[in-house]
């Protein structure tokens, strides 16, 4: 599983839209690059107050993108709010080239199964595109080969999205996999932990 931090925006417009319902934007002690004592408190404040009150963190957004085993992305597709994902199309892209063991997650897995696999999937990549002069299917046969490996392709197969997400949705998935039995979990939570003003989504 592989995170790059695209982009985060939003900290400082965030800050001041929370002092809007009291008006009182004479209280901020943030400046540029810097959240000050005042704006970190009532910040944490508002989130220890419910998710009702901590409206300023869904303002705050992040760009990533995630490569992660298709395992992964069935619970991360549990994250609907505050959540976007564009994703590489095996659709689209599957067939476009030889899949190797980096496209796969593979750590728990025997190199001669997993080995086996690539093996019959190539095979069917090859045939798909023409690659055997005793092999020559018809545009019908094709759409059956394709949705034949669609069907094999294992859960350890490694797609990449990229993901929008808020500080508050990031706040709930920290806490919520906290401890969970995939490792890929405790990466998501390890890359958390590094993003700017990262206090306002771990405590």
């Amino acid at each position: 599983m592989e995170i790059k931090t695209l982009e985060v925006a939003g900290i400082g417009s965030a800050l001041f839209a929370m002092r809007n319902p009291m008006n009182s934007w004479a209280k901020s002690d943030t400046v540029v690059g810097k959240v000050g004592k005042a704006d970190k408190e009532l910040s944490k404040k508002l989130s220890d107050a419910g998710t009702e009150h901590c409206k300023h963190l869904r303002m705050i957004m992040v760009w990533a993108n995630i490569t992660a085993p298709f395992y992964w992305w069935k619970q991360a597709d549990c994250y609907r709010i505050g959540v976007e994902k564009i994703s590489c199309s095996t659709m689209h892209k599957l067939m476009s080239r030889p899949l190797t063991r980096d496209d796969f997650e593979h750590d728990a897995i025997q190199d001669e199964f997993l080995d086996s696999i690539i093996e019959y999937m190539n095979e069917t990549i090859n045939a798909y595109n023409d690659k055997y002069d005793w092999c020559k299917l018809t545009p019908e046969q094709k759409k059956e080969v394709w949705r034949g490996l669609i069907q094999s392709l294992p859960e350890s197969y490694l797609q990449t999205r990229t993901v929008m997400m808020s500080y508050a949705a990031l706040r709930g998935m920290y806490r919520q996999r906290k401890g969970h039995k995939l490792k890929e979990w405790e990466l998501f939570r390890q890359w958390v932990e590094k993003l700017p003003e990262a206090w306002m989504i771990i405590e």
